[in-house]
């Protein structure tokens, strides 16, 4: 029987099939072969026991995607949500855009919490990563706003949503899937942050052929095997502006006649954006060094 693993804790895999979710051991084979089972996978499985619906993992089939972090797979696209109140945290959100671009997954961006500020700081925020080649909406889960775009991008694909805690992925599972039950957390007053109530990856399915995955929120994201001179391929809205760099291969940092810099001068680059790149740049260069 083929099935889709949507939730593994502690060696035991959750395989959901025709309807049922079997509980699964991976064979021994696959240690063997140092191939570990993701959430995500497509498997075949043999059923031990239908009324306890108990199985074993026999194949995994052919991966089309497999994410580093979080560690899944047949991943189609994911979703990064940033809450509009407090103020987005650009920085992680553009270390999440640079590690998914790496692993060639596309993204949307999606303000949450809208209903906490104007309409026109949803713009501001919008207007920062137009260029930036990602999807970008926006939503309130308290209003329910928002809710009818987020379901039709997600529909007949497997969505990542990650994004750090406290942003609301929980809450917009719920509404997508009021069977999900998640636990919402709490933010804590003291700090503005939520806590981190996703412990492993699962995916719920919520249609024909879509599928949500939740993922364990996270505070920080730093780049491995990445060389400062890559960084730039990263930022789409660069590239219209290369051309008027005098110098070939400009990183677009201590250059003085840059077509980027003076981009970002004229307002056409989005100063955070550009500030996050030249941190991200000396950090790299920085770690370099040792």
């Amino acid at each position: 029987m083929k099935g889709k693993i949507i939730k593994g804790i502690a060696g035991f895999y959750y395989v959901y099939a025709k309807g049922s979710t079997y509980e699964c051991k991976a064979k021994g084979k696959f240690r063997n072969q140092k191939v570990k089972p993701l959430v995500g996978d497509d498997v075949e499985i043999t059923v031990l026991d239908e009324k306890e619906c108990l199985g074993n993992i026999d194949q995994i089939l052919p991966r089309h995607s497999e994410l580093i972090r979080p560690a899944v797979a047949n991943v189609d696209q994911t979703m990064v949500f940033a809450a509009a109140s407090p103020d987005p945290n650009f920085n992680l959100l553009d270390r999440f855009l640079i590690m998914m671009a790496r692993q060639k997954v596309s993204t949307i961006i999606c303000f949450n919490k809208m209903d906490l500020v104007d309409e026109a700081v949803i713009e501001e925020y919008k207007g920062i990563y137009k260029d930036s080649g990602c999807r970008i909406l926006s939503a309130s889960t308290y209003e329910e706003h928002g809710m009818d775009k987020i379901r039709e991008v997600l529909a007949g694909k497997t969505t990542a949503l990650a994004g750090p805690s406290g942003v609301g992925k929980s809450s917009i599972m719920n509404l997508l899937n009021p069977d999900a039950n998640m636990d919402t957390g709490a933010i804590s007053q003291k700090i503005q942050r939520g806590r981190h109530t996703t412990r492993h990856s699962e995916i719920l399915p919520i249609g024909e052929n879509t599928y949500l995955m939740d993922t364990p929120g996270f505070s920080s994201i730093y780049f491995y095997d990445l060389e400062p001179e890559e960084l730039k391929t990263y930022y789409k809205e660069f590239t219209e502006y290369e051309p008027y760099c005098r110098f070939g291969g400009c990183n677009h940092v201590g250059e003085r006649e840059c077509g980027v810099k003076q981009a970002v001068n004229d307002g056409e680059i989005a100063r955070s954006r550009y500030d996050n790149y030249c941190l991200f740049f000396e950090e790299l260069k920085d770690k370099r060094k040792y």
